[in-house]
């Protein structure tokens, strides 16, 4: 059936019931609206009369061209070509969904042996340092021989309690604080940017030189700093002011520290004695207990994290535990196989292992829950001259007066990096961040190295003369540097 006006097969077809014509229902609506009569008899027709022809919407008229044999032939062709082409296109897209499928399946493989790898270190790193002080125990049966304790450790029982109650705590959140301090702490492309904001001459000209310092853990405008003139000063790096001068002791100071809590210091010197300051009602200080037990110089103290327990290092090849509130040498102690004196000493974080190194180029650890000396670091060549644990108590560093850094693993007990000052200049100072994210490195020169991948972020030449110490101030916003040039150096960001 072909449509009266355009003799093709119509799509929507209806009838005429005047005429009986058929036509395109779109074609006869224009000519109905135009003339008002059929096309074919020109009889008067209206929209009324036209009669839609029902058909099946699925089955497309028959086109001209399949109404012979060649032209059945060639819809045929055109059919199977238009088949082969889709069939190609779905070989292609499912080819390609193929390799998808198979690198997404490859990256899951390699993803899950990954973390399968990393929770089997993880799982192994956990176990090691929960298995830390046995492991060392077991070193020192090769290494040592029984410890020589004085009659004053018999009143040690209750101290090693509270330690291990302490240690216990601290271990338990560690991970979470460390990383959170990670996360606030400044980022290498900001340390980077870091220059000497202020600077400030301290301490005698007479006798010039400083040697050590230390930031108050809360109150970061308060620095603490040791002399060779034999004094310590208290200084306020805010207003730029000297709060107060400790005087007391002969000769210079070895080293400094503020208690994390209380208004006391600590500060130790090489007319052989250290000793304990109090504040009175005015803020001014003055030595409350003056320890004498050591019959050398006394090189350095170290503060046990609970701010309760203070242990000095001397010359005199021993060291002393000491009870901050009263003062009292709880025992000191000294071992047959040391014949040299001490150098440094600095407390692990969770205060159960005191490092100390000695004169003869060894690094010595003590288990504090034992009373014992249980494993010794060999490696460095020249004099230990400063030591650092850092804050997740994985690493010990340590460094000596040829320009070697040493980098320890408490957990496997061995060196694993090292760090070598082109100048051969001394190692006057080490300093962690309480991140673990950097170390800083005080000699002829202060540089600071990232964690983990231990490369240089950068070097600073600011000091005239040999840096000594370095501390972090919080967040590693800022950080302090003292030098034989009797400056304090504050360096920070210029924002």
């Amino acid at each position: 059936m072909l449509c009266s006006i355009s003799g093709n097969p119509p799509v929507d077809p209806v009838v005429s019931l005047k005429t009986g014509h058929c036509f395109e229902k779109r074609l006869i609506e224009k000519h109905l609206t135009v003339t008002g009569t059929c096309p074919v008899t020109k009889e008067e027709l209206s929209k009324e009369d036209l009669l839609p022809v029902k058909s099946n919407p699925a089955l497309k008229p028959r086109p001209p061209t399949a109404t012979s044999i060649p032209g059945l032939l060639q819809l045929m062709q055109n059919e199977w070509d238009s088949i082969m082409l889709e069939t190609f296109t779905l070989k292609q897209h499912l080819e390609s969904t193929r390799q998808e499928l198979a690198h997404a399946l490859y990256q899951h493989d390699a993803a899950c042996r990954v973390i399968a790898r990393l929770i089997k270190e993880r799982d192994e790193a956990r176990s090691n340092l929960g298995k830390t002080q046995d492991n060392v125990s077991a070193a020192i049966k090769k290494t040592s021989g029984a410890m020589e304790v004085d009659d004053k450790s018999d009143g040690m029982a209750d101290v090693v309690k509270a330690m291990v109650g302490v240690a216990k705590r601290l271990v338990k959140g560690r991970k979470k604080a460390i990383k959170s301090l990670a996360g606030e702490a400044a980022s290498r492309d900001k340390l980077k940017k870091y220059t000497c904001t202020s600077s400030h001459p301290l301490h005698s000209s007479t006798q010039p030189g400083i040697l050590c310092l230390d930031i108050h853990p809360t109150q970061q405008n308060l620095v603490l700093t040791g002399g060779v003139d034999a004094n310590a000063i208290l200084f306020d790096k805010g207003s730029g002011k000297i709060v107060d001068t400790l005087k007391g002791h002969k000769k210079k100071i070895s080293s400094v520290k503020f208690h994390p809590t209380e208004k006391i210091l600590f500060t130790t010197s090489y007319d052989n004695t250290g000793a304990i300051w109090t504040a009175n009602s005015a803020g001014k200080y003055s030595a409350q207990h003056v320890l004498k037990n050591h019959t050398d110089d006394v090189v350095g103290c170290a503060l046990h994290p609970s701010g309760s327990y203070l242990v000095t290092a001397s010359a005199d090849k021993t060291w002393a535990f000491y009870d901050v509130g009263t003062g009292v040498c709880r025992t000191q102690f000294s071992h047959e196989t040391i014949n040299t004196g001490y150098t440094q000493v600095s407390f692990h974080p969770d205060g159960l292992i005191l490092g100390a190194s000695t004169a003869d180029h060894s690094v010595r650890i003590f288990d504090m829950s034992k009373l014992v000396n249980v494993a010794n670091f060999i490696g460095h060549t020249g004099k230990v001259t400063a030591l650092s644990f850092s804050e997740n108590g994985i690493y010990l560093a340590s460094g000596d007066e040829k320009g070697v850094v040493k980098l320890w693993d408490l957990r496997h007990l061995k060196n694993f990096h090292t760090i070598t000052n082109k100048s051969g200049a001394s190692i006057n100072d080490l300093q962690f961040d309480a991140s673990g994210s950097y170390l800083s490195v005080a000699s002829d020169e202060l540089s600071t190295y990232a964690s983990r991948t231990w490369e240089m972020v950068k070097t600073w030449k600011d000091h005239t003369k040999d840096v000594t110490s370095v501390r972090f101030g919080k967040n590693a916003s800022f950080f302090a540097t003292t030098s034989l040039d009797r400056s304090v150096k504050i360096f920070s960001g210029s924002d």
